[in-house]
């Protein structure tokens, strides 16, 4: 994460075994740290997404087989 970026404190609600896994992985000092950058990928989660859909609106559904051969290509080398 990127140190030099302005920040905003929130207050957020999770699930108890939530915040303990949290905690247990990353300490009480890095609880934010792991929280932001977990954040950070969603929302790059949901743009890919939200893009994909335009994708498959425009050019119509993904072929399977497609996708399918093009990963065999790659785990290939």
């Amino acid at each position: 994460m990127r140190t030099d970026t302005a920040h905003r404190k929130h207050s957020v609600t999770l699930p108890t075994e939530t915040s303990d896994a949290v905690t247990a992985l990353v300490g009480k000092g890095e609880f934010s740290a792991y929280v932001a950058k977990a954040t950070a990928r969603q929302l790059e989660r949901d743009a890919l997404a939200e893009a994909l859909a335009r994708m498959e609106a425009q050019h119509g559904p993904v072929d399977q087989s497609e996708v399918d051969a093009i990963a065999a290509r790659l785990a290939d080398g």
